[in-house]
């Protein structure tokens, strides 16, 4: 079989399209005419032919290929394959990006057309296409007669460009079963082939190994997009540092940052690379991996509004979610699901923004096309809520899945459990989670896993795994699906569903409904036990103060942590004292709209939990969570031990969000000690019954 690139090209996306394609969209991926297109698909019905497959042409709707998986896969393989004898616009444009920016000195117009078997006139044209898209990463492409070709910019811009070559070409899942060694997978794509060879295979293997060393020591767990890139950036890093290419990182930030947990575990990761590479890396490095860490996306039951500097992008999060609403015309700003995972996926995002980090959204034209309305509502929430942040489009549409997953949020009575494999993330996951739920009324729960955490779970306890990754050997039966969740995909699961009804129903020893709703009762009996316990440590804590006389911060908190020691809540009030102040300094931490400030930590001199109000007969200036400056005649105390249950940790993480609502503004600043304890219990009741029963 001979095939031309465009050709293999549109038999691939045929293949891959879970719907019918129209003429338009094909010819736009290909950069080629309609026109073009409509000569092509003779060619593409004979070959398909040979397979038994058939092209379907429907006016309105677009092109799909019938026939069954079996031969679909037949000539998926045997295309793959295939050698072809010239590349697509886009491919050639690929090969010549990746070209130039591995290279250290120009290279000529007639090297690059006789590598990829073309005239100059067709590689300038390319570069051309190519100065626009180098302008997305502050790159420059420089073009003189006699000189040749080549990039300028910083270091961090040019792997930032590699390190998205990758991201787009290659997938995740091929690069993720190399590092786990499931399979030395074979690239037989060219494109796949050329930028896999910007990495050494064997110290990307060495680099895993220290990565996951890493990943054990952190607080939360690394999405696997996050995992792969943070190896992949590296191995892109190990690569130039040996060739003299050196990375510049903004001091004042690497200074900000030095004193964060994530700092001092990236300072380890590239001590230990030192030694495994015989080799010195520049202090700047530590910046970008400390970095990658502080703007992974965290997994979804691992946030906390307490920590860190998150309670000032809750707030944010909480503008964006009141924005949505108005505009659709339905109240969301009592989902805290919704606000908890905004939280988690903001945080990181806005570091990646602010220093120039690029996000990558393979999803991106999907979800345009499937959210139009509300793709436009989040970009216009994004521009009024971060007014000096440029959100780009890829950025968006991971915003619009968070919303989109509690739009089509459906409780359903069912008997079903699935396990959902995704690698992109905590809102693709729960998309497709919510997807399932909506669309088959049979499955009761969705738990998301990624896939290294696959081999450690008991995929038994599933009635169905839905991946949208492919799992080779790592799991027995599961079904391929998209994020998206297709109508096609879902009949699949559908099918699979009764399938598996039919099989549970004539298992002789099966556990019976009966046996699975005491189960079911008895772990949400203890659970309620459990988070009831941490909640009334909470509201047994809760104190509420006058304070008069305190004209500053430092005297303020001086006088409270003080108290708290006193009540055997802390240790050491002084330092203390010093945590919360700096914690100020770092962001505001005064509730915009209000005369409230909430200061929060998590430390070991924190012996228990405590929650203490503190009404001030004056007002005092403070720095809000919009970076204004606001003045405060309430104090609200937060703390928690640095070693608090997840359950505690979940429960101040309620209250964090509880705290900014508007109802709850208005009964804090009362100072009304029976108001306060009445409205945190009654909310705290309601939470309880909708969250964990």
């Amino acid at each position: 079989m001979y095939l031309s690139g465009r050709e293999r090209k549109m038999l691939e996306y045929l293949l891959e399209a879970q719907e019918a394609v129209t003429i338009k969209t094909i010819a736009d991926k290909l950069d080629v005419s309609e026109r073009t297109i409509h000569r092509d698909l003779a060619t593409i019905e004979r070959i398909l032919f040979d397979y038994n497959l058939e092209l379907h042409k429907q006016s309105g709707v677009g092109l799909r290929i019938s026939g069954s998986e079996a031969d679909k896969k037949l000539m998926m393989s045997e295309i793959a394959e295939t050698p072809w004898s010239e590349f697509t616009p886009a491919e050639r444009q690929t090969i010549i990006l990746s070209t130039l920016l591995e290279a250290d000195e120009p290279v000529k117009l007639f090297t690059l057309a006789a590598n990829l078997n073309v005239t100059t006139a067709t590689v300038s044209h390319d570069l051309d296409q190519l100065e626009d898209r180098l302008i997305n990463f502050r790159l420059q492409l420089i073009r003189r007669r006699g000189y040749g070709v080549r990039i300028e910019g910083k270091e961090a811009d040019k792997r930032a460009a590699i390190s998205s070559l990758i991201s787009e070409h290659v997938n995740t899942a091929d690069i993720v079963s190399f590092l786990k060694q499931r399979t030395r997978t074979s690239y037989t794509d060219t494109i796949s082939d050329r930028l896999l060879g910007l990495v050494n295979p064997e110290k990307l293997s060495i680099i895993e190994q220290r990565v996951a060393q890493t990943r054990d020591l952190l607080r939360y767990d690394l999405a696997d997009n996050a995992y792969v890139g943070l190896v992949v950036h590296l191995a892109l890093a190990i690569e130039r540092l040996q060739k003299g290419d050196t990375i510049e990182f903004d001091q004042a930030y690497l200074n900000e940052i030095s004193q964060t947990d994530e700092y001092a575990i990236a300072e380890k990761l590239l001590h230990n690379l030192e030694n495994d590479f015989d080799m010195t890396i520049p202090n700047d490095e530590i910046g970008y991996i400390t970095m990658h860490l502080l703007g992974a996306k965290l997994r979804a039951d691992q946030h906390y509004l307490i920590e860190d500097s998150s309670l000032d992008v809750a707030y944010q999060a909480k503008e964006m979610i009141d924005f949505v609403s108005n505009r659709l015309g339905k109240d969301l700003t009592y989902n805290i699901t919704l606000l908890n995972d905004l939280v988690a996926h903001l945080k990181p995002s806005i570091y990646r923004l602010k220093k120039g980090l690029t996000i990558s959204n393979p999803m991106l034209d999907e979800i345009r096309r499937d959210y139009d309305n509300l793709f436009k509502i989040v970009q216009d929430a994004a521009g009024e809520v971060f007014p000096d942040i440029a959100f780009p489009e890829d950025e968006i549409a991971y915003l619009v899945l968070h919303f989109a997953a509690i739009l089509l949020h459906d409780e359903t009575d069912a008997s079903m459990r699935a396990l959902v494999i995704c690698s992109s993330g905590i809102g693709t996951a729960k998309m497709l989670a919510t997807k399932l739920k909506q669309q088959i009324p049979e499955i009761k729960q969705v738990d998301n896993k990624s896939l290294f955490d696959l081999e450690n779970t008991e995929t038994d306890d599933y009635d169905i795994i839905v991946s949208t990754i492919p799992l080779d050997e790592a799991a027995d039966d599961y079904i391929l699906t998209s994020p998206m969740l297709t109508k096609p995909e879902a009949d699949e699961v559908k099918r699979a569903i009764r399938k598996r009804k039919a099989a549970v129903f004539k298992k002789p020893h099966e556990q019976t409904k009966w046996d699975s709703e005491q189960s079911d009762s008895r772990q949400k009996l203890e659970r309620t036990q459990t988070y009831s316990a941490a909640i009334l440590d909470v509201l047994t804590s809760l104190d509420v103060k006058r304070l008069s006389g305190k004209t500053s911060q430092e005297m303020l908190l001086h006088e409270v942590c003080h108290q708290l020691a006193e009540n055997s809540v802390l240790n050491n009030p002084e330092s203390v004292k010093d945590v919360l102040i700096d914690r100020q300094a770092k962001s505001g931490l005064g509730i915009p709209g209000s005369h409230l400030a909430l200061f929060h930590t998590r430390t070991d001199e924190v012996m228990q939990p405590s929650f203490t109000v503190y009404t001030l007969d004056s007002l005092l200036k403070i720095q809000s969570m919009d970076g204004t400056e606001m003045m405060m005649n309430t104090l609200l105390v937060m703390l928690a031990p640095a070693d608090a249950e997840q359950e505690l940790l979940e429960v101040l993480s309620y209250l964090s969000s509880l705290i900014i609502e508007e109802e709850s503004i208005h009964v804090l600043e009362s100072g009304d000690a029976d108001r306060i304890g009445e409205h945190l219990s009654k909310h705290f009741y309601k939470w309880l019954n909708e969250t964990i029963m």
